[in-house]
């Protein structure tokens, strides 16, 4: 049976990412297989960790998944699964579920808590021992210190960790090589990282040098065994998915829900001038950085031909945050250079919006979506949308319940929104 462990933090900016990094990369070099995940609807850690695993990572959505789906996930052949958590440990959505706290408590693994020890000692243990008494259904089993300053500075810590009764797990050192570099939607995506894998073999090392792998392993639960889930229909039989950097956002359960309905699925790059294969009764553009390439985008004249092929032949055409962007008429970038888009959808995108929008939303609909009438799903951009003369796509309500803008169009099978769809349900 597979074991595994869920990597929380106080707040966000703990050094999660890196050190989880470091730790399946160290791990896999120690010889042991490793199943990594991300918490919540994060599609750009979930890339890193599955450069660094070297099998597909999956998101757990507390919020958004319900136990069989979650435990579904979470079940894997490797003999180990790494969860990196999400912001602080109990930090959840506007209603207060969805949780890194609430996925540990669900799946019932232990929580290795990373604590920034920097302009801090010995009031680290009050902080400890708040968050591991804080819920009964939450075990904290150990602390990792990072961002330690010298050996004193470790001792003080660790010292003060004693009167918990935490496993001490290591200290980190500060380290300026161990940085990935971010952009407006999060963390760079790991092929466009110059020197990504010195970086993930740098965070191996750190983790073999400063932590007690043994004792992780030993403080490791067992996984829950397998559910079955509710899957999401296909949107097709033959379904053209576009991916290359500008389209990167998509959810592995997306596919593999797909395939277990038997759906045919294949690959093509708009930035390659690449058409949707022609014989998709259906063709998904899933989110990404299409401002980030918008000249590209623009001069891809097959692509769009064989976007308009699609729906003059009435395949079901769906696009999602980014996608939906590209079809639209036009996408203004953050330079306020306006670049022509596919002009499927009556919709203009501008990179104008001063601060991101963001947050989970309950969405239901009437459209040719084969999916449940109502699901859940997750806004993140900061472009605005101008819409003209069409029947919106979703009407949308926050995590609370609190009704927000209709969001995205229809146009007869063409449809797009900048909601990501995470599940079925509600």
């Amino acid at each position: 049976m597979a074991k595994g462990f869920v990597i929380g933090a106080p707040r966000s900016g703990s050094g999660k990412t890196t050190l989880t990094l470091g730790l399946v990369a160290a791990l896999r070099g120690r010889g042991h297989s490793v199943h990594a995940a991300k918490t919540g609807p994060d599609y750009i850690d979930t890339s890193i960790l599955t450069r660094v695993a070297g099998r597909a990572a999956v998101n757990l959505d507390p919020w958004a998944m319900g136990r069989e789906r979650l435990r579904a996930l979470a079940a894997t052949e490797a003999e180990l699964l790494v969860v990196e958590g999400v912001m602080g440990l109990f930090d959840g959505a506007v209603d207060g579920t969805g949780s890194t706290g609430d996925l540990a408590a669900e799946l019932g693994l232990p929580v290795i808590l990373v604590i920034d020890a920097e302009k801090q000692a010995q009031s680290i243990a009050p902080l400890a021992a708040g968050f591991a008494n804080w819920r009964p259904d939450v075990r904290v089993a150990g602390v990792i210190v990072n961002r330690v300053a010298t050996q004193r500075h470790e001792t003080m810590l660790r010292r003060s960790l004693e009167a918990t009764g935490l496993r001490w797990l290591g200290a980190m050192p500060r380290r300026e090589g161990l940085v990935l570099p971010e952009r407006h939607l999060g963390l760079v995506l790991p092929d466009e990282v110059a020197g990504f894998d010195a970086v993930v073999a740098e965070a191996a090392q750190a983790a073999t040098d400063y932590l007690d792998l043994a004792g992780l392993l030993e403080l490791a639960g067992p996984v829950p065994e397998g559910g079955q889930p509710k899957r999401l229909p296909p949107l097709g039989q033959r379904i053209a998915v576009a991916r290359d950097e500008a389209f990167a956002f998509l959810y592995a359960h997306f596919l593999a829900d797909w395939r277990a309905a038997g759906a045919e699925i294949s690959f093509f790059s708009p930035l390659a001038d690449e058409a949707p294969d022609a014989n998709a009764d259906a063709v998904f553009l899933p989110g990404g950085y299409p401002e980030l390439h918008g000249g590209r985008l623009a001069a891809a004249g097959r692509f769009h031909t064989g976007l308009r092929a699609a729906r003059d032949r009435g395949a079901l055409i769906y696009g999602e945050c980014g996608g939906f962007m590209v079809l639209g008429r036009s996408l203004t970038d953050k330079a306020g250079v306006t670049h022509a888009m596919s002009g499927l959808l009556p919709v203009e995108t501008n990179i104008d919006r001063p601060r991101r929008q963001l947050g989970y939303r309950r969405l239901t609909h009437k459209s040719p979506l084969p999916w449940p009438e109502r699901l859940f799903g997750h806004e993140f951009h900061y472009s605005t949308a101008r819409i003209f003369d069409a029947p919106p796509l979703f009407a949308a309500n926050d995590a609370a319940g609190e009704p927000q803008p209709e969001m995205g169009v229809q146009v007869g099978r063409v449809l797009g929104s900048y909601a990501h769809v995470i599940d079925g349900g509600w």
